[in-house]
């Protein structure tokens, strides 16, 4: 079973999403902004979710951590529960 371990940073709206991902963009260190803006609990933890498998998670948020390439921002990706800025530390086949 595929495994991931990801950072993000959730917020309500896609316009706050676009905010931070210029801050990122700038040089500013994800897990600060995780820590000030996420909605998520694991904010507190810079946006860590630690590792999970395929499948725990909703699916366009699983569609980036599975697919999309390692170490870089993806998003703003909407789900229910937001709008997600998703950096994906590493993943197993």
């Amino acid at each position: 079973m595929a495994t991931a371990s990801a950072l993000h940073i959730l917020v309500k709206t896609e316009k706050e999403a676009l905010s931070i991902l210029e801050q990122l963009k700038k040089g500013k260190d994800f897990a600060t902004l995780a820590k000030r803006y996420s909605n998520c609990p694991s904010g507190k933890r810079g946006g860590d979710l630690g590792e999970f498998r395929r499948g725990q998670m909703v699916k366009a948020f699983d569609d980036v951590v599975f697919k999309k390439e390692v170490l870089k921002v993806h998003g703003p990706v909407k789900t229910r529960f937001g709008f997600h800025l998703i950096k994906t530390l590493y993943r197993s086949k």
